[in-house]
């Protein structure tokens, strides 16, 4: 089960930057409207079959980095004992779906990695997963994994005087 929807990759990074990075790289780029209307599940009886096609092959190739993310995203978190796959899905695992789809989307991108926020997301999320899977982050108030850490118990030493001990002293 992927961890981010068609519709929210629509809203972002949005159906024209997924136009360019999911295309056939040897076409004409689909056009954004076309793309969009396909992600959010639209009526596309208006368009040419061949650009339906094409918008569905960019979707194929979206899915299969979604589906790379979710397979990195489950890696980290296995290995700190979650149930995966997550559900509900957290809106963090959401964003960190989003930040690692989109760097393997732009692969030919050719920016610095210090400035680029494309790459930043990338290396931001798997800084925080690498934090959530070594138990010093967690996902949420919801976060079953991290919060059954929580059930503190307190104990002392035995009491030093009782209150028959203290009665003595009346």
């Amino acid at each position: 089960m992927p961890y981010i929807t068609h519709a929210d990759l629509a809203e972002s990074p949005g159906a024209l930057e997924l136009a360019e990075v999911a295309s056939d790289e040897h076409r004409a780029p689909v056009r954004a409207e076309l793309l969009n209307a396909v992600l959010r599940g639209h009526d596309t009886s208006a368009w040419p079959a061949e650009d339906v096609a094409a918008a569905q092959s960019a979707v194929q190739r979206i899915d299969a980095a979604v589906g790379d993310a979710t397979a990195m995203i489950d890696g980290y978190l296995a290995k700190r004992g979650y149930a995966l796959p997550l559900a509900p899905v957290p809106g963090l695992v959401t964003a960190w779906c989003r930040g690692i789809a989109r760097y393997m989307l732009h692969k030919n991108r050719r920016t610095m990695e210090a400035t680029d926020r494309i790459a930043r997301g990338y290396t931001d999320a798997l800084r925080l997963l690498q934090q959530t899977a070594d138990g010093k982050f967690s996902l949420g108030a919801l976060d079953a994994v991290a919060n059954d850490k929580l059930d503190a118990r307190f104990e002392c030493a035995p009491s030093v005087f009782s209150r028959r001990q203290l009665g003595a002293f009346r």
